[in-house]
């Protein structure tokens, strides 16, 4: 009884046997079953043991390693019709829904950095202001109707072109149409951001032009609205651009793919533009203040840091320097002008937007203005025109003024508005004069895109333009200053300067249907020739600079609250989230 109790249990349990010839005489009754089978029995069961085999063999680990994966890598097909870019879309979207999700909880200044600022609560305008609105809207009607979406219109044409493929016209202008009060144009353009706006774009991408305009306008229209689509898109962005950064050199790639995230120099060479990499600060700190990822900060800090211990001439830079190596490059020219604007501007607006924390920055900005007033600044003959002009080759130095150095009394009376002494007002109102003069002197009322001044005695004009200087871009950067100076001053007759700026492109840049065009020759009032381009910094900086100019209301956009970003968008100070570094 005992051994057969065994060795029933063991072949229950089949764990062993107790002789060969047991498991030979279980073999043949097996075989024997199987031959007494009928074929459609003997294929059910092959079938029943084919399908558990597939089962095991490649169900099951998938199931198990699903349990695992991100929800928004789970993401399936809608329709067949679904294509893998429109699915990648959708994983991002839920993406940066969970990621938004969890900065929410942890986001330090969200209530500092939304403006209580009734926007869209029926603004009392002054009648220069509602001109200046109506022109917004005759080139806003313009852009809708011929360039919806897209990168840039074109207005003689009525066509439109793609430069970044991040409909740039229509995000730069977000901050504007709320400043303005639009609420019906900003709540579609908002609506096509929230629908249609990607940065999955396969294209290369200038970093500095595309953190300037997008980046930075996405995150103004969040501070001024506190809309959350605007901070969701603003992070894709920034996260895309974070691949630009080469921590080898500490100098960032100048251009950057934004679907594969492969970053480059400039086709023409190895070297990034000064101020490109040092204009960048302002908005990815400023992620990182919203988000609570010091990532983005980190980045730009070690740009900036690294351009602090370069070797300068009295402060002042060359507009060149290699993204490989890290260095300047030797013997370059020295401007505030195109190349090497903003790079005096961020060192400012770094300490401000800082809370003054920052204070390696008012270092630096007040060494390289003791440089300029030593090699830049000269007078022109016969009138005295203080200009800055420009030192070829680090040494040479050449009477030749762009006007985008006419940002730079709007940054110099900024200086001396948070205390950094007279002689910053007194210089940025002498420098404005002649940023006015070079509009007031063209027969057009237009200023030209670059003047030399006469240095020589006995010569009756001041202003040399060359021919292939003589076009107007619709650029800012003088109401700018304006802008500047009026809010500090409150001089009226930077206003009456700024309306008259605004006539001349009312009279001359303005076409009847499609929106406003860079001309091609100031010195000709008659024939100035459109050049059939409406770029994006006429909606964003031009006319909103305008419309601040000539409004009675200093809380809005307060200089105490928000500092300017180089394309024209607020961004808050923070007076208690920034430690110095």
């Amino acid at each position: 009884m005992s051994s057969t109790f065994k060795r029933d249990v063991t072949i229950n349990l089949g764990a062993f046997s107790d002789s060969i010839s047991d498991v030979t005489r279980k073999r043949q009754s097996i075989l024997r079953s199987w031959r007494r089978l009928s074929s459609l029995q003997r294929l059910i069961i092959g079938i029943v043991l084919l399908s558990t085999v597939v089962i095991a063999l490649f169900v099951l680990p998938s199931l198990m390693s699903n349990e695992n994966r991100p929800e928004f890598d789970k993401v399936q097909p809608k329709k067949e019709s679904e294509s893998f870019e429109e699915l990648h879309q959708i994983a991002d979207v839920q993406k940066l829904d969970k990621n938004l999700e969890d900065l929410k909880k942890k986001d330090p200044v969200k209530q500092h950095i939304i403006s209580t600022y009734d926007f869209f609560g029926g603004q009392q305008q002054t009648p220069r202001q509602k001109q200046v609105v109506e022109a917004f809207k005759h080139a806003w009607s313009a852009y809708k109707k011929y360039a919806w979406g897209k990168d840039e219109l074109h207005p003689l044409s009525k066509t439109s072109s793609e430069w970044f493929g991040t409909g740039l016209t229509l995000v730069d202008s977000l901050d504007t149409l709320i400043i303005m009060g639009l609420k019906e144009e900003y709540d579609e353009a908002k609506a096509w951001v929230e629908d249609q706006l990607t940065f999955n774009v396969d294209k290369y991408v200038n970093l500095f032009e595309i953190t300037i305009r997008n980046l930075g306008a996405l995150l103004a229209a969040y501070h001024l609205t506190g809309h959350e689509v605007m901070k969701i898109k603003a992070i894709d962005l920034g996260e895309r651009l974070l691949n630009a950064f080469n921590h080898n050199s500490k100098i960032p790639y100048s251009d950057v793919n934004l679907a594969n995230g492969i970053a480059r120099p400039p086709k023409w060479g190895p070297d990034s533009s000064t101020s490109e990499v040092t204009t960048i600060q302002l908005e990815f700190r400023d992620l990182s203040l919203i988000t609570g990822n010091p990532r983005f900060a980190d980045a730009v800090h070690e740009v900036s840091m690294h351009v602090h211990e370069l070797p300068k001439t009295d402060g002042l830079v060359p507009i060149f320097i290699n993204a490989n190596s890290g260095d300047f490059r030797p013997a370059g020219t020295i401007t505030l002008g195109a190349r090497g604007d903003s790079y005096y501007e961020y060192l400012l607006k770094q300490w401000l937007q800082s809370g003054k924390k920052l204070k390696v920055f008012k270092e630096d900005f007040d060494e390289s203005y003791r440089g300029v007033k030593k090699s830049l600044m000269r007078r022109s003959e016969p009138s005295k025109l203080l200009f800055i002009g420009e030192l070829l080759s680090g040494r040479s130095f050449s009477p030749k003024m762009d006007h985008l150095v006419c940002f730079y009394p709007a940054t110099l009376a900024l200086a001396y508005h948070h205390g950094m002494g007279n002689e910053y007002l007194e210089d940025a109102k002498d420098l404005l004069n002649t940023c006015y003069e070079m509009y007031n002197r063209m027969p057009t009322k237009l200023s030209p895109e670059i003047v030399y001044f006469n240095l020589a005695q006995g010569v009756e004009e001041d202003l040399i333009v060359k021919p292939l200087d003589a076009h107007n871009l619709l650029r800012p950067e003088t109401v700018e200053s304006m802008f500047y100076l009026y809010r500090l001053t409150r001089n009226e007759t930077y206003r009456d300067q700024a309306w008259q700026i605004f006539l001349a492109f009312e009279k001359h840049t303005k076409l009847p249907e499609s929106g406003y065009s860079s001309i091609n020759n100031v010195k000709d009032a008659g024939n100035p020739r459109f050049r059939d381009k409406m770029e994006s910094f006429f909606l964003s900086e031009t006319l909103k600079y305008l419309y601040l100019i000539f409004s009675d209301d200093f809380n809005l956009i307060s200089l105490d609250d928000f500092v300017f970003n180089s394309e024209g968008h607020p961004l808050p100070i923070y007076n208690d989230s920034v430690n110095e570094k």
